[in-house]
């Protein structure tokens, strides 16, 4: 198989993936804001939200992480930042924190000093405030901090700013789901880089011998899956199988396919009128307490729980 022949698998294979890891993007009562700032800035976000986006519509402005490079961001970039660690958008590197923004809500003024006469900042900041919004598969899948630039931003942070500046029925609303399509396209454009770092999974859509069996573990979840089956699905012994696949995807196959389950079965749950026993059986388990126990060992609350607090139930 060639080099040309793997990238479009990868590609096609890694766009049906995607899209399953977005259905789950969901905000609900977001934290957004536009901010208008002239040098000196320096915005600590400590203890940050699960994800933050930034976008800028007018200027420009460094968003530093804890850990990695700085990047600088103009006019129609966005950047991407995954909580808690904490972050600081700037207009220089070295401006020590003027603000900080405690849990993406709150904050604190450090320091008054007066604006100069350099270029304002007219930034747009959306905030997920629960990884029950997002959920915990796509924020595992992400690096601490991307960035895109000029598209997708412009368009979604112009209508972000255009509703934040209105009082009508149904704002709230309109933001989230304004916020989630700008996550959306900006992962969509971030996955689709050839410099992006996917996680392992996604790159592993690719292999020749592997990617099959991915996609059947994806597309039957439901499916009394072992060890074995799965080597057999595809054509090689169960430990040159469970070798390869724990290579490539970082994870036992069986690992790996416990978290696409309960992952699954969290998007389920959240339909309208789902019911957990239901939900349990079309991710693979037909005992409903085993069921509940892996649900709350992966995502950390019972699926009961997670029905009744999902508001579009």
């Amino acid at each position: 198989m060639n080099g040309s022949t793997t990238f479009v698998m990868l590609t096609l294979s890694g766009m049906e993936a995607l899209a399953r890891l977005l259905r789950a993007v969901r905000a609900d009562g977001a934290v957004l804001r536009q901010s208008f700032l002239a040098p000196p800035w320096s915005l600590l976000n400590e203890e940050a939200p699960p994800l933050t986006l930034y976008t800028v519509l007018r200027g420009s402005t460094w968003v530093v992480p804890r850990e990695g490079r700085a990047a600088l961001l103009t006019a129609g970039d966005t950047a991407l930042l995954r909580g808690p660690a904490p972050h600081r958008v700037a207009d220089d590197p070295g401006t020590p924190p003027q603000v900080v923004i405690h849990h993406g809500v709150r904050c604190t003024r450090l320091d008054t000093r007066p604006r100069s006469a350099g270029e304002p900042l007219d930034l747009v900041t959306g905030a997920y405030r629960s990884t029950d919004d997002v959920g915990r598969r796509l924020i595992s899948a992400l690096p601490e901090m991307l960035t895109v630039r000029a598209e997708p931003g412009t368009a979604v942070g112009i209508l972000l700013a255009e509703e934040l500046a209105v009082r009508e029925a149904g704002q709230d609303l309109v933001l989230d789901r304004l916020l989630d399509l700008l996550l959306v396209r900006t992962l969509r454009a971030w996955f689709g880089r050839p410099d992006a770092a996917p996680p392992a999974w996604y790159l592993a859509l690719g292999d020749p011998v592997i990617g099959p069996v991915l996609r059947a573990m994806h597309a039957e979840p439901a499916r009394p899956w072992n060890v074995g089956l799965l080597a057999a699905t595809a054509g090689l012994s169960r430990a040159s199988f469970t070798r390869r696949f724990t290579a490539l995807v970082e994870q036992p196959p069986m690992t790996y396919l416990t978290g696409w389950r309960m992952t699954l079965a969290a998007e389920l749950l959240r339909e309208p009128g789902a019911k957990v026993a239901s939900v349990a059986r079309r991710v693979g388990y037909t005992d409903g307490f085993a069921f509940s126990s892996a649900f709350k060992r992966f995502h950390g609350t019972s699926p009961g729980l997670l029905r009744r607090r999902d508001p579009a139930g």
